[in-house]
């Protein structure tokens, strides 16, 4: 009896490990399988080429294109082809690769609907579907794949509600829906995902408010919801996020007053964004204290006062944006402000038009950043003549002075901005010749002197100019006629 029992216990062994290596093989064939039905869904040569690696043949699909197995070769558990350009549909079958952790297909001309078998893929931590042509809705059942850290569906023609299910995902670190179709409201259930780090919901159709719950995200570094339909205020909560690196709210229908200490509540900030909303109050000082900040950006809005000191502890500003407000500067201090940004020498971008500042250009305008290449100061109340010093910018690509009082004749400096594409200089009270050096701005394209009290005649130096699209200068006091050389320029 014993002996039977013997025996029939190593023949349940031998059938167990025997069954165990086929499954083994089994997922092997299965994974290639899938493989396969995933490349007979892309339907241009280019994708068939790039892929010309995946065959039927005896090799193993680990070793080909964009494809990474688990240490023993017996499970897919990475497909990567980002930027590959491969088009067409994803398969469903891609969810027989039930070992996946990655799938990464950025980048490429993807179009139609997420299968939403890709919701059996429970080992699955990165999905990157970003920059394709996909369709359709978030699949629900995405909230069955409980180990995703990462959901990037940025940059694709998707549409729907976001879906409340999201917020079961609890080891999401990163959400990025940015420039889709979605609408309805942020679902609060977001709030649910506390290992979030970065939250991008920017350039969709987004309406409601800002959910104060999301302030519950204490490991939130950037939260970006640019360019949708959301109102109301920024919830107080969000203020409480110390974390954040990127505060991102432009262009939305926002109001009410911007904290003056948001800089001390979020002392890790690099980008402060709160453009083309309704916000009202001053611009918040504390953000000047903010040494490392690299972005300030609040043009568009209702703000008053003036600028607040600080701006010379400003080291890596890149960008200063707060035109069109109704910011003006104090009696007799001029544009002082603009001398203090000289400390910051990566700033590339300044706009402070569409205010209320007085006062004259500062010689020390010329001190500015080597990289600057925007600078915006039109449709203000400044007066003087254009320092000299303007052409020691030698990386300006654009200068708006438009709708100003600037007198005087135009500098000879200018022509030494080699890079400058556009030039503004409009409705103002400049007077003299058109210096003929301009012509030496072999890069404008759009030149604009018009509403002033020019002299003279159109610089034949213009016919230098290889891209120029438009050139306006009307309503001055100029004579003669257009030369021919100029109006056959290109």
């Amino acid at each position: 009896m014993h002996l039977v029992v013997f025996l029939v216990t190593i023949l349940h062994c031998i059938l167990f490990l025997s069954v165990h290596s086929s499954f083994a093989q089994q997922n092997i064939v299965t994974d290639k399988e899938a493989l396969i039905s995933f490349k007979s869904k892309l339907d241009s040569v280019e994708s068939q080429t790039y892929l010309s690696s995946w065959n039927n043949q005896n090799s193993s699909p680990c070793n080909w294109t964009g494809v990474s197995c688990n240490g023993f070769g017996q499970r897919v558990i990475s497909i990567n082809l980002s930027g590959f350009g491969i088009e067409g549909t994803i398969s469903p079958h891609i969810a027989n690769l039930s070992f996946l952790r990655t799938i990464d297909l950025g980048n490429n001309k993807l179009r139609g609907e997420i299968p939403s078998q890709i919701g059996n893929l429970f080992h699955l931590r990165v999905l990157n579907l970003s920059v394709n042509s996909l369709e359709g809705v978030i699949p629900f059942n995405i909230s069955k794949l409980s180990k995703l850290q990462t959901l990037d569906l940025m940059s694709n023609k998707m549409t729907g509600q976001i879906p409340q299910e999201i917020g079961r995902l609890s080891k999401l670190e990163v959400l990025k829906l940015r420039q889709n179709a979605f609408w309805g409201e942020i679902p609060r259930s977001l709030s649910n995902l506390s290992s979030l780090t970065d939250l991008d919901l920017g350039t969709n159709s987004l309406t409601g408010n800002i959910p104060g719950e999301l302030g519950k995200l204490r490991n939130l570094e950037v939260l970006d919801v640019t360019i949708n339909g959301l109102t109301g205020t920024v919830p107080p909560e969000i203020y409480n996020l110390s974390s954040l690196v990127k505060l991102a709210v432009a262009s939305n229908l926002l109001y009410g007053e911007i904290p003056y200490n948001v800089g001390v509540k979020l002392p890790n900030l690099l980008t402060f964004n709160y453009c083309f909303n309704n916000f009202t109050g001053r611009i918040p000082g504390s953000l000047h204290n903010l040494t490392n900040i690299q972005v300030i950006r609040m043009a568009h809005n209702l703000l008053v006062g003036t600028v607040p000191p600080g701006l010379g502890n400003l080291p890596f500003l890149q960008m200063y944006n707060i035109g069109f407000n109704k910011i003006h500067n104090p009696p007799d201090d001029g544009l002082s402000f603009i001398t203090s940004l000289a400390n910051s020498t990566r700033l590339n971008f300044l706009a402070v038009d569409g205010n209320a500042f007085k006062g004259v250009i500062p010689e020390s305008i010329g001190n500015l950043s080597k990289v600057l290449s925007n600078l915006y100061i039109g449709k203000n109340r400044i007066h003087g003549e254009i320092p000299s010093t303007i052409g020691l910018l030698s990386s300006l690509t654009l200068l708006d002075l438009n709708d100003n009082s600037v007198s005087g004749k135009i500098p000879e400096a200018i022509s030494h901005l080699q890079e400058l594409q556009s030039l503004g200089l409009a409705r103002n009270r400049l007077s003299g010749i058109i210096p003929n050096s301009l012509g030496n701005l072999k890069k404008l394209n759009k030149i604009d002197l018009s509403g002033n009290e020019m002299v003279g005649q159109i610089p034949i130096s213009f016919q230098n100019y290889q891209s120029l699209l438009s050139l306006d200068l009307s309503n001055n006091k100029l004579n003669g006629s257009i030369p021919k050389e100029v109006s056959k320029s290109p």
